[in-house]
C-alpha cells in the first residue's frame, strides 16, 4: 500500500491551489514568520523560473535560503554548495525545508594515519 503525501491534512494538489498565507499557516514558526515578512528579490525570481520551466530542465541556484513551496514539487534543481553544483530532485516530503538543507557544505575530514610525514612525536611509530 502507498501512502499519499498530505502535509496538514491537504494533499498536494490542494498544496498547490492555497495561496501563500494560507500554506504558511500549516508550516512551523521559522518557515511562517519567513514567508510572513515576505521573500526577497531573488527567492521571488527563481519561483518564477520554477514556475515556468519544463520537468526536465535542471534550474541552477545560489538561494540556499529559499523555502520549498509546492510548486518546485517534481523539478530538479542544482545547489550550489560554495565549490560544486548538487543536484536535487524536489519531493513532496521535502516541502517546508530550505534548499540549503539539502546541499551540504563541508565534507566529513578524513585523517590519516600517524608515521610518515606526521610530526616528530609520531615519527617512532612503527608502520607496517
Amino acid at each position: 500500500m502507498v501512502k499519499k503525501f498530505t502535509l496538514g491534512g491537504k494533499t498536494l494538489e490542494e498544496l498547490k491551489t492555497l495561496s501563500l498565507e494560507e500554506f504558511a499557516k500549516l508550516l512551523p514558526a521559522r518557515q511562517r514568520r519567513k514567508l510572513k515578512r515576505g521573500l526577497t528579490e531573488q527567492e521571488k525570481k527563481l519561483w518564477e523560473n520554477v514556475k515556468k520551466a519544463p520537468t526536465d530542465k535542471i534550474i541552477k541556484t545560489h538561494v540556499r535560503t529559499m523555502l520549498i513551496l509546492p510548486d518546485f514539487v517534481g523539478k530538479k534543481l542544482a545547489i550550489h554548495d560554495g565549490k560544486d553544483w548538487n543536484v536535487v530532485e524536489i519531493l513532496p516530503e521535502m516541502i517546508g525545508h530550505y534548499l540549503g538543507e539539502f546541499s551540504i557544505t563541508r565534507e566529513r575530514v578524513v585523517h590519516s594515519g600517524p608515521g610518515i610525514g606526521a610530526t616528530r612525536g609520531t615519527k617512532f611509530i612503527s608502520v607496517k
